[in-house]
């Protein structure tokens, strides 16, 4: 891996497990989550994947999420979201209160890549 960032969305560190399975697998993982994103995750234990795996995380306050692993490296691995979760929800204890939907989307929009310039907007040199 290279020290350019290519990602477009800010991730917190954290540490929180999460039940990973592989596709067309019965079994499933209990991993670490180390850090977490709206769009993906990378998480941490000794489950087999390859890059380019279709996997199910399931999130506490969030549920299942499929998506598709992105990178491996030792016991480590990226996996990118098929849709946009609400990250903060998880990182709320497990069967606290809900906030309201316009609330927690007020919320994680901090930790989303801002929406693209309008084209009638940007100025030309």
């Amino acid at each position: 891996m290279t020290g350019v960032e290519t990602r477009s969305d800010s991730r917190d560190s954290l540490f929180l497990l999460a039940n990973v399975s592989i596709e067309n697998e019965s079994e499933q993982h209990r991993v670490r989550v180390r850090n977490l994103s709206d769009g993906g995750m990378m998480g941490e234990g000794p489950m087999r994947v390859a890059r380019g795996n279709r996997v199910t995380v399931e999130l506490r306050n969030v549920g299942k999420i499929k998506g598709n692993v992105a990178w491996v490296q030792d016991q480590r691995f990226g996996i990118a979201f098929d849709e946009e979760i609400d990250s903060q929800a998880a990182r709320k204890p497990s069967g606290a209160p809900q906030e309201s939907s316009v609330g927690s989307a007020m919320m994680s929009h901090a930790h989303r890549a801002p929406p693209p310039p309008k084209p009638q907007n940007i100025r030309k040199v």
